[in-house]
């Protein structure tokens, strides 16, 4: 049996054109990782893909399979709670579209199990601005929506809307992951400013960001108009909540 102290999630909606190229990349490098689908019902036929693969990588391939489109937020925390049912020492987020490179998932453990991090975050702002085939209008709104993030939040991380993470089991289950309220957009920070305010090390590691080639990017303006007046919201909602601390 090919057992990992890793575990990779990625959300999934519609992804058939990526989907087994994705699976196959992390299961080519050369730590082993596990990976878990959350496969939100696509009509496309990705959970299909998922099953067939799941007979050629029995021991290291995973699925929950959910009736429709429930959030990125909520298919993250179903991932992260059966993640820590099964004792996976690192939980990672990653998308399905070859924006996050797989490549770079070895450079996010070592900064969680080497070099310190509780928390690692695949960073396009912390070396300038690494993002390539993103139309200005968009690379200047998460440019700017990360910088409006960390003003008002006041949390020390230049890509506070980073979807590219590695966490250590302790850091979700110290951050009472039933209270994480936003399931878009949002979603990413209220997960890095709560593992902030409860004392966790955040490293950011530089990671070249590609937009997607193939398949329909999620992002619309709602997800993101959520993100703007939720920030204010989780500001102001920590002043009246003690959070738990590290251990």
């Amino acid at each position: 049996m090919q057992t990992s102290d890793s575990i990779v999630i990625i959300p999934t909606y519609n992804e058939k054109e990526n989907i087994e190229k994705i699976i196959r990349a992390v299961f080519g490098l050369n730590k082993i990782f596990h990976l878990l689908i959350i496969e939100d019902g696509s009509p496309d036929g990705t959970a299909a893909i998922v099953k067939r693969l799941q007979t050629e990588f029995p021991e290291r391939l995973f699925m929950i399979e959910r009736k429709g489109k429930l959030g990125l937020g909520t298919a993250y925390i179903a991932g992260f709670h059966w993640a820590i049912e099964r004792k996976y020492n690192f939980v990672f987020e990653m998308d399905a579209d070859f924006s996050h490179n797989p490549d770079d998932l070895p450079r996010l453990y070592k900064a969680c199990a080497e070099d310190g991090g509780d928390m690692s975050i695949g960073s396009r702002y912390v070396s300038g601005v690494n993002v390539v085939n993103w139309p200005m209008g968009r690379v200047l709104m998460s440019y700017f929506a990360s910088k409006y993030v960390r003003f008002i939040t006041g949390i020390p991380i230049a890509d506070t809307t980073a979807g590219f993470k590695c966490y250590r089991r302790e850091v979700l289950e110290t951050i009472e992951l039933d209270r994480i309220r936003f399931k878009g957009y949002a979603f990413q920070i209220e997960m890095k400013f709560t593992a902030y305010k409860c004392g966790f090390n955040i490293i950011e590691v530089p990671v070249i960001f590609i937009n997607r080639e193939l398949g329909t990017s999620k992002m619309n303006g709602g997800i993101f108009g959520e993100a703007v007046a939720g920030v204010i919201k989780l500001k102001l909602s920590s002043f009246f909540r003690k959070y738990p601390q590290k251990k």
